[in-house]
């Protein structure tokens, strides 16, 4: 079948649960959305019936209005009925912000991939009153504008506390090929990459559900960043090779509940999609960099919109790793100006 053959993607539900409410999308899964402070209005989770108890897939933020939404969806959807383990996708705080707490205050186990519970108890530790180094070197490779990086320098950079509870050591590591039993259902693991490391997907063996987490998101593409933890990654084509790998999975009744917006069908169009449109992307960018330019200007072809504040560092760390990418495969250079900023060029 050629791309064009498969099926568009359809919604079966058009809006989001209610706070503290859950939709059941299948027997013994349930579908309840948490509010987020950020550009992405909510975050996506799980709830798998294993009879005796409840397995979670992701958390939402630590915030007190999310703390309420727990306490809500526990004593409603759940039934009060004891949480026996979170399965977290990612590493990322809107994943993993109430791990902590619902291990603490309900003993759930944690699960996870080895890389996303050690960064998760990395982050989570690691407190910055100011910008470290290796930011302000990157944000200076990135060409950030000399006001934005003098204000920068000064502020209180995020840290992952702020928003992600204490995690207790100890987790249940969660590889390639295992097969989860959960809500009533095998579900074999396939890991995702790019978007986060050794990202955790469910693709249930007995019906159609997969659960995706962000590596597969419906109607816009997860963000794909270079760090300053790894400034010389290349995660678009780790992104890439995830996607190649993950579509070959795809089938047309497939529900697929992302980590955030509505659960869709329509997976091998999206699959397709996708790949198809970071390719795109990186035709246009090399078309922009005929004459070079620093990562902070190439916002344009690749998003197509105004980059506000708000979304200004997602949009930078994307830019770059698309550079990055078209650098690593032989389709640019970089060149260090004086002031420190690499100048990009396609060959």
């Amino acid at each position: 079948m050629s791309p064009s053959d498969h099926a568009p993607l359809a919604f079966p539900w058009s809006e989001i649960p209610d706070p503290g409410k859950a939709v059941e999308v299948a027997e013994g899964v349930l579908w309840i959305s948490f509010s987020l402070p950020m550009a992405l209005k909510w975050v996506n989770v799980v709830a798998l019936d294993d009879g005796d108890s409840w397995t979670v897939v992701d958390t939402g933020t630590h915030r007190p209005d999310t703390v309420e939404e727990w306490q809500a969806v526990l004593s409603g959807p759940l039934g009060g009925k004891p949480l026996r383990r979170v399965i977290c996708t990612h590493h990322h705080p809107d994943h993993v912000g109430m791990l902590g707490w619902l291990m603490t205050n309900h003993g759930a186990e944690h699960w996870a991939s080895r890389t996303s519970y050690l960064l998760t108890r990395m982050l989570v530790l690691d407190e910055e009153k100011y910008p470290s180094a290796a930011a302000i070197k990157y944000w200076t490779r990135a060409g950030m504008p000399r006001d934005k990086l003098n204000r920068r320098r000064t502020e209180r950079p995020f840290n992952f506390s702020d928003i992600v509870h204490p995690v207790p050591v100890g987790h249940t590591r969660i590889q390639q090929g295992d097969v989860i039993r959960a809500g009533g259902r095998d579900w074999d693991v396939h890991m995702g990459n790019g978007h986060a490391p050794e990202h955790v997907t469910m693709w249930s063996r007995d019906d159609n559900l997969v659960i995706a987490g962000d590596q597969v998101l419906p109607t816009i593409s997860p963000n794909v960043g270079v760090q300053p933890a790894e400034p010389e990654a290349d995660p678009l084509a780790e992104w890439l090779e995830a996607c190649e790998r993950l579509s070959g999975l795809a089938r047309e009744d497939q529900l697929v509940i992302g980590g955030h917006k509505l659960p869709f069908t329509g997976l091998p169009r999206r699959m397709n999609d996708l790949i198809a449109n970071h390719h795109t992307a990186l035709d246009r960018l090399v078309e922009h960099i005929r004459e070079p330019k620093v990562a902070v200007e190439c916002f344009s072809p690749l998003f197509k919109r105004e980059i506000v504040d708000e979304i200004y560092g997602l949009a930078m760390v994307e830019a770059y790793a698309h550079l990055q990418h078209l650098h690593k495969s032989g389709r640019a250079t970089r060149t260090l100006r004086d002031d420190g900023a690499y100048l990009w060029e396609a060959t």
